[in-house]
């Protein structure tokens, strides 16, 4: 599978129009076919299965510099899954994705794939947590969502709960940016922590919470269940 045949495939299924509203919506400028998610996620399936990893980095890192959007969300999906060894290749190119990061859909899908990536060695967070120091809003913001997975454990074990502190702590150093997408973040991690530690939820809340946006707290609350009332003598 070369970069023009890929290419080739992504125009064929492209639609105009939809292109245009895409735009309008992503309100970034590059390229746009207009190809529906579930139209990228047939195409990187069937090349995730005919390529091997190192053509798979390859191709990803080819689509990636097209700048065009679904190419760029292809890219990331060649790269989203759990077992792929070795996995340096595929990390390192995700790591140079993300200076570039400028809209939500494009981060999200490559963070997915970041995620996979963290997972298989969860040491990598070293270098995730460089990102929390950097200038630029869409690096700090990919800090957090590449490291969603650490909100979902129910039973975690002392390195998994270590690995979420850590995590909390970038979040309680971003609350004092009053910046939306930082603060939407927060408030996505926390919200999908909710589900799993709603006490730890709450006790960053009553810490932090004050820092937060009103609609951030609020987001981060969505999925809190309801405070049991102690049994009255």
């Amino acid at each position: 599978m070369t970069l023009n045949e890929a290419l080739d495939a992504l125009n064929a299924a492209a639609d105009p129009a939809r292109a245009a509203e895409m735009a309008a919506h992503h309100k970034m400028d590059r390229p746009y076919l207009g190809v529906t998610n579930p139209e990228i996620n047939t195409l990187t399936t069937a090349w995730r299965q005919a390529l091997d990893i190192d053509a798979r980095v390859a191709l990803a890192d080819a689509l990636w510099q097209t700048n065009i959007f679904e190419a760029r969300l292809a890219a990331a999906k060649l790269l989203t899954q759990a077992r792929m060894r070795p996995d340096e290749a595929a990390w390192e190119l995700i790591q140079s994705w993300v200076p570039e990061f400028d809209s939500w859909a494009i981060a999200d899908h490559a963070c997915m794939a970041g995620q996979r990536r963290l997972l298989a060695d969860p040491a990598r967070l070293d270098q995730v947590e460089l990102w929390t120091q950097s200038d630029n809003i869409w690096t700090r913001r990919a800090a957090l969502v590449i490291t969603l997975p650490w909100t979902k454990q129910n039973f975690p074990s002392e390195a998994e709960i270590a690995a979420r502190e850590r995590i909390l702590g970038w979040a309680a150093e971003y609350v004092e940016r009053k910046n939306g997408i930082i603060q939407k973040a927060v408030a996505w991690w926390l919200r999908d922590l909710s589900k799993h530690a709603p006490e730890r939820t709450r006790a960053f809340l009553a810490e932090h919470g004050a820092q937060m946006k009103p609609y951030a707290v609020t987001e981060a609350q969505r999925n809190l269940p309801p405070v049991e009332e102690a049994p009255q003598e």
